[in-house]
């Protein structure tokens, strides 16, 4: 079933800085008028860590990897061959109302859905797992995809008064070639290609500049 009215489907192609990508992200929750979904790659390998974590528990990877903090919250995730996605629900969409832990449930069985369409033996965490470290992989939350008990797909959110921001990783699980399409359909039977104007990258790199890649943004706790 359908979670959204429609859905705009982003496959960003060009590989972008850490930073750009969370900016990026950030500005599609700034503009957006229908539910999004976007999907994305690095330029290089990268750590992302919740909005709520502590600087000095990823500083040591600052020699391997681009650090970057998230504006939404969760643990730490590294980023190179994994699928990671955004999805922009905005405020004036009838989705918005719903709890955060219900959209989350919700796109992640739609994702669980692809996943087993593929022919992948998946499933949704039924309940918090005790956590064993700061790396997100390594605890699965309720909602969580699973595949024989190891979780492979995750993600965290942010709420604003312009809508709700969820980004994603898929990891460690083998995906087809239209995989991402796949799920797009799943969230959304109404699904239409979109493309980032100059005017969204232009604001993203402002954002990427004074936020994402600012010393005081990464190193704030």
């Amino acid at each position: 079933m359908s979670i959204f009215g429609s859905l705009d489907v982003c496959h960003d192609e060009p590989s972008r800085s850490a930073a750009v990508n969370m900016a990026i992200d950030e500005a599609l929750l700034e503009t957006a008028e229908v539910p999004t979904i976007r999907f994305y790659q690095w330029d290089h390998p990268a750590l992302s860590f919740g909005y709520f974590g502590k600087f000095t528990e990823v500083s040591a990877h600052s020699t391997e990897r681009d650090l970057v903090r998230r504006w939404t919250g969760g643990g730490i995730v590294f980023h190179g061959n994994d699928l990671t996605y955004s999805l922009v629900i905005p405020a004036a969409d009838t989705a918005f109302s719903e709890s955060a832990m219900s959209i989350y449930e919700k796109i992640h069985d739609a994702l669980r859905a692809a996943l087993a369409a593929s022919g992948q033996n998946v499933e949704l965490a039924a309940t918090e797992m005790p956590k064993i470290s700061d790396s997100c992989f390594a605890n699965a939350v309720r909602a969580d995809v699973l595949s024989n008990g190891r979780k492979v797909a995750g993600a965290a959110q942010r709420r604003t008064r312009r809508g709700l921001l969820q980004q994603g990783s898929i990891q460690g699980i083998d995906l087809t070639k239209n995989f991402a399409d796949q799920f797009a359909s799943e969230l959304c039977s109404k699904c239409y290609p979109k493309t980032l104007d100059e005017r969204l990258i232009e604001r993203a790199h402002v954002i990427a500049e004074q936020k994402y890649s600012a010393p005081g943004w990464l190193q704030r706790r």
